[in-house]
């Protein structure tokens, strides 16, 4: 490893994914989709807590009034600030579970799906407004991933794994026929999978069997790439009290010949500087947007 990259959690999760830093508590959230378990982990202290849920869990957001929103196999649903379960959007599917998410500046969760057998067009991507509206925004994708904005709001950028492209769209406008393509992943350098956005505007992406992270500019020009000890880097957030640090979640499934940090949660330190996020039914947006 580089000497700014380390292990910040040494773990074995089969399916890393969707790293979140949660300001109110000072804590890094991510969770192991397939070992059905959200993780939180305190930088300044070092404590780490493990919470099993009853299904696949595909991501794990804070919410405004305390607890979680997670997507789960089966749809959306919250934990309380006591850990008291329920369900905000029950949509079974066989064959089918919840993947990455992302809470929008408005506070609206948008969260993913995709078959187990990641069969074409077997996918959505939904939205979830604060006072329980659901509508899909997105129907037939195969591997939804990735959704991240641009620091003033105006653009969400979305990945559909399997087309290696980072797609963009005016925030607002019906992403079924305003995205195109901002970057396209070259051919033998792994597929996007989990992202974030910067400060700057820029766009860092984790790529799945790639190895390594890639940042674009605004404009879409790569600028940055970070080679990772391990094959199957899923997402990427930043973290830290001021931001400055990107965590990366990384997965052992499929790698019969793991590097011994495949599972673990890395952090490059000094990367950058983030984004701060919004919780699930809060706003950062300014009105009349919210």
């Amino acid at each position: 490893m580089s000497q700014d990259l380390a292990v910040a959690v040494r773990a074995e999760a089969a399916l890393g994914e969707g790293p979140t830093w949660d300001a109110a508590t000072g804590r890094l959230i991510w969770v192991d989709i397939l070992g059905s378990r959200v993780h939180t982990y305190a930088p300044a202290t070092g404590r780490r807590t493990v919470m099993a849920t009853e299904q696949h869990v595909g991501a794990a957001k804070p919410c405004a009034d305390g607890g979680l929103v997670v997507n789960l196999r089966d749809g959306i649903g919250r934990y309380d600030a006591e850990g008291a379960f329920s369900w905000l959007l029950r949509d079974p599917v066989p064959g089918r579970r919840g993947n990455d998410a992302a809470v929008a500046p408005d506070g609206a969760l948008w969260a993913g799906t995709m078959r187990y057998d990641e069969a074409p067009g077997g996918g959505n991507l939904v939205r979830l407004a604060p006072d329980g509206a659901a509508h899909e925004a997105l129907s037939g994708v195969t591997v939804s991933n990735g959704i991240g904005w641009s620091p003033d709001g105006s653009l969400m950028y979305y990945v559909d794994s399997p087309t290696r492209r980072i797609d963009v769209c005016p925030t607002g406008a019906d992403l079924a026929t305003h995205r195109r393509p901002f970057v396209t992943v070259e051919p033998g350098a792994g597929y996007p999978d989990g992202l974030t956005v910067d400060a700057d505007g820029c766009v860092w992406v984790a790529l799945w069997d790639g190895g390594r992270l890639h940042r674009y500019t605004p404009r879409g020009d790569l600028d940055r790439v970070v080679p990772l000890p391990v094959a199957r880097p899923t997402a990427c957030a930043f973290g830290g009290a001021d931001l400055r640090d990107l965590y990366i979640t990384t997965a052992r499934t499929g790698a019969p010949h793991a590097h011994p940090s495949a599972g673990s949660l890395l952090v490059l330190r000094n990367a950058g500087h983030g984004l701060p996020g919004t919780a699930f039914g809060g706003c950062q947006c300014p009105a009349p947007a919210c």
